[in-house]
């Protein structure tokens, strides 16, 4: 247990500082919870590197530094509710939860959802709700909500995403284009969206989120 509150610490302290992040309660968060639990004990070995994860068939949670970039870049407040799209382990909903009131996980299967709760619970996060659904439509019933966080790659994000978002609220995101990407917070002032675009990075693409293609004509 100590070696894995070490490797925790060096976490935060030699990756997520040094990488522009400035964010206290963010630092906080992820000094709190143990990345470890969120991911399969086949990978508990790498829980603490600074790589992407492959924890299942097409579901990547993102390396420590570009999701704490992504929380930071949010500016979340406690009293704020969030939407996480993708996050497929959980552990982005469960940083999130450290600093917002409430937090709603949207999975691609029951299945993925119900782990991702379990996960919680075992670390004592009790304000992440998971539920399953087509990740593109996000999720209806709990919005509005004052930030959204997709975790992944998007080519394009759907009008039903952000139609979930409060006024004033913000969507952060990965923006992907033949391989290579940038995360950018879109924010949402009455019927306009006011992007800008933050710092390079990579992530796979989410389904759903693919950009819509012309189609050829002869």
């Amino acid at each position: 247990m100590a070696d894995i509150a070490l490797q925790r610490k060096n976490m935060v302290e030699s990756q997520i500082r040094p990488s522009d992040v400035t964010d206290r309660r963010v630092t906080a968060a992820m000094s709190a919870i143990p990345r470890e639990a969120f991911v399969p004990s086949s990978l508990a070995k790498l829980a603490y590197s600074d790589e992407a994860l492959h924890v299942g068939p097409d579901a990547v949670m993102l390396p420590p530094t570009v999701l704490a970039r992504l929380v930071q870049l949010a500016d979340i407040d406690p009293a704020d509710s969030v939407l996480v799209i993708g996050g497929y382990a959980g552990y982005a909903a469960a940083i999130v939860a450290q600093i917002a009131k409430s937090v709603v996980a949207l999975l691609p299967d029951r299945e993925t959802a119900t782990s991702v709760t379990d996960a919680c619970r075992s670390v004592s996060v009790d304000n992440v709700t998971a539920v399953a659904g087509a990740l593109s439509e996000g999720w209806k019933a709990q919005s509005p909500y004052d930030v959204i966080i997709v975790e992944g790659g998007v080519e394009a994000i759907p009008d039903a995403v952000k139609a979930q978002l409060s006024d004033g609220g913000r969507l952060v995101a990965i923006e992907v284009e033949r391989g290579l990407g940038h995360a950018f917070l879109l924010q949402k002032t009455g019927e306009f969206f006011v992007r800008r675009d933050a710092f390079q990075t990579a992530a796979p693409l989410l389904t759903g989120f693919e950009s819509a293609k012309p189609a050829f004509v002869f």
